[in-house]
Formats: structure tokens, sequence, C-alpha cells
């Protein structure tokens, strides 16, 4: 038996933020980042909203992208303070994930993080507050997964908590709060989304509930990116559609290695200045991994009918994994992404030195590689790595070497 959870409801298209004035409750804590949507008018157009509702309204500001543990525990201690009936996260991937920690921790104070990180193994929510999620940047689709990811800074970890109980009860899509994105932020976002949707499908876990999904956004997203990133807004605005859908199949089908090198190596070299970004460590990663996982027969021919799908041509299966690997190595030059660690360099743009040095690399790999292995993504991989050969795939990354093992 498997299980297919999106949210309850799920709003979209322009002006779609104004659902918020539709909420039933008496207090809504919402929780920010950085301030983007302050200065753009957002933040105040939803406290407006849920004012209009009746709702008392408390803010929750700051949050960091790769929000931390320490974020968590004060966001969490606020609801407590507050009590809340509506948790409204609102942003990019980072506050909308922290805010569903935090949630976990209002409606259970005595929860440990090491609790929250037993995958599938949250106690019942909604007993204090019900959550909505507003997303404005088109990639992390957490606005509708049953997924957070928490930054362990002193252990250089990123955590994924994995739960159907964190999937938000309704998600905004409104794809005004997406023409706010920085370009390299929308060639981030879209390559996390692009490799969410490949992941899904060839996922262990995958069904006939996700498979539409997964490759209706492979398309959309082929489609749309880079037009999105050369600052065409109609696209900008499909993209957070595309993204939308990657998020309701991977949440559904999980992921892949992929997502567990890039969770394990994103803050692994932040002493030397090199946090690597999530959808960046994702866009280099992706084609090794493909090269990797095609070993296996049944993950190969699915690369293969994304080929197909994406109209890549080739006549056998190997030459549609090839021209998969191909293309998606296109895009990232398109997008100004590196190919490897070894040369990601400042705002993750290519160099020929990058800042993570070879031999600090070499030194923290079989712990990264252990870390990796046991990642919640790594289960549901096509094809099961070993230390070793994780240690070589993670190699391959670095150096943008092939993968032939």
């Amino acid at each position: 038996m498997a299980r297919f959870t999106l949210p309850r409801d799920l709003y979209h298209g322009k002006g779609s933020l104004e659902a918020l004035k539709t909420f039933e409750g008496k207090r809504a804590m919402i929780c920010v980042g950085g301030g983007s949507m302050k200065r753009f008018g957002f933040l105040d157009k939803a406290v407006a909203y849920l004012k209009e509702a009746g709702m008392e309204v408390e803010l929750f500001e700051g949050i960091e992208s790769d929000p931390s543990v320490e974020t968590v525990m004060r966001g969490a201690d606020a609801m407590l303070k507050f009590q809340p009936d509506w948790i409204i996260a609102m942003g990019g991937g980072s506050p909308i994930d922290a805010a569903k920690a935090m949630w976990i921790k209002y409606e259970y104070p005595e929860t440990t993080f090491e609790d929250m990180c037993k995958v599938f193994g949250l106690p019942k929510l909604r007993k204090k507050a019900h959550f909505c999620a507003i997303s404005s940047t088109s990639g992390t689709a957490t606005e509708v997964t049953a997924f957070s990811i928490i930054t362990d800074y002193a252990k250089g970890i990123k955590y994924p908590i994995a739960d159907f109980e964190i999937t938000p009860d309704v998600a905004i899509v409104d794809p005004d709060l997406a023409e706010t994105m920085p370009k390299k932020l929308v060639a981030h976002t879209g390559m996390d989304a692009m490799t969410h949707a490949i992941e899904a499908y060839v996922s262990t876990a995958n069904c006939d509930y996700t498979d539409p999904l997964a490759l209706y956004a492979i398309k959309m997203i082929q489609n749309d990116l880079i037009p999105s990133y050369n600052g065409d807004m109609a696209k900008r605005d499909t993209m957070h559609n595309a993204q939308c859908l990657a998020g309701m199949a991977f949440s559904n089908a999980l992921l892949g290695i992929v997502h567990s090198m890039a969770h394990k190596t994103g803050a692994a070299f932040a002493d030397y200045g090199a946090h690597i970004i999530h959808g960046a460590a994702n866009a280099m990663y992706l084609p090794k991994v493909i090269a990797f996982n095609a070993k296996d027969e049944t993950a190969a021919k699915r690369y293969a009918t994304i080929a197909d799908y994406m109209g890549l041509g080739g006549e056998t299966v190997e030459e549609k994994v090839k021209l998969l690997i191909e293309a998606l190595r296109k895009m990232n030059d398109e997008l100004n992404i590196p190919h490897c660690i070894k040369h990601y360099g400042a705002d993750s743009y290519p160099t020929e030195n990058g800042f993570v040095p070879e031999d600090v690399f070499l030194a923290r790999l079989h712990d990264i590689a252990v870390n990796a292995l046991g990642d919640a993504c790594t289960g549901s991989n096509p094809r099961q790595p070993s230390v070793e050969e994780m240690e070589k795939l993670l190699k391959c990354c670095y150096y943008d070497t092939e993968v032939d093992f």
C-alpha cells in the first residue's frame, strides 16, 4: 500500500495571496526571511488580508537561508508565547522549512530536533494550529511537500525532516511573488525543481500518480527555465507552476542521492567560505548521478523515457541517457552554474579554482560519503551505493570526471 498526500487547498494564479482573507481563526503568526517580502509589499498585504479575516497577527522575521536548529527553537518559543491557530510561512524554501519544524516543536514542546529527524515518525499535528505555505521562489516546492531541511551548523550537516504530517494544509502559489526573484536565484531554484522531477521519476517509490506530474514538470522546466532566467516574466510565472508540480511528485515518490549529496556537502565547507547553494549542488551532481544510476537497467529505461519526453533523440537506451546528461549540462552552462565543486566560486559562479581546496575535500570525503548514505533520500535511490562508491561519485562531482563504475 502506498500513500499520496497533497495540501487540502492550493490557491494558484496571480492575486491568489488574497485567499488569506478567507481564513478562519483568532491568531496567525507569519514566518518570513530576509526582507524581500517586506520590500515588495507582499508581507503588508498578507497582514492586511489576515486582519480582514478577523485575526490578530504577529511576525517572526529574519529566518536565514538554510535555517538553523537554533532559529527553529527560537521560532517555536515565539509560537508558544503567542499561541497561533494559523502558522503562515511566506517566502522561499528557507522560511517555509523553518516554520514546518517550528510547528512540530510548538505542538510538542518536549520534542527534540533528533526526534524530528526520525523519518515518517512524527506524532499527529494540527492540535494547536493549521499551516499555510506561500512560496516566493520557483524550486523547493516546500509549499506542497512533506519535507523540511534544517542545518546543524555545529556539525556542518543539513538534515531532512520527512513526514506527511508537515505537508501544509494550504498552499498559495502566486506568481506575482516569484517575479521578484534575482537572476541567480531563478537559476538555482529552477535546477532544484528539475532535479526534484527527475529523481521522483526514477525513484523506487514512483507510481502512476507521481509519474505524470514528474514528466510534465520536466517538460515545462525544459521549455521555460532558460527564458525565465533571461527575464521572460510569462515564463517566470509558468515556472512557478512547474516547480510546484515537481514538488507534488517528489513529496510522494521521494528523491535520491543527488539530494543526499547536496544535503551533506552544502555546509561541509562553510569554514572555507564555500556554502554550496542547494540548487547549484543539485545541478552539478545530477548528471553524475544519472550516469551512476543508469548502470541499473530499470533506472536507465526511465531516464530514456525522460529523454524521449524531452525530444532529445537517440536510438538506444544508452544514447538517450547520454543525451539527457548532455542536455542538463548545457542547461547549467546557460544558467552560469559550474559543473563541479572544484570550479564552484564566488556567488556560485564557475571559476578555475573554487572555494574548496582539494586537500580539504579529500580529508572530509569519507565522512561526507557516510553521512550522504545515511540521508533520508538515499533509500529511494534506484541504485544503492557502497561507501566506496559514494566516495568515488563525490570525487567525480569534485573533479568533473567520468562515472565509469
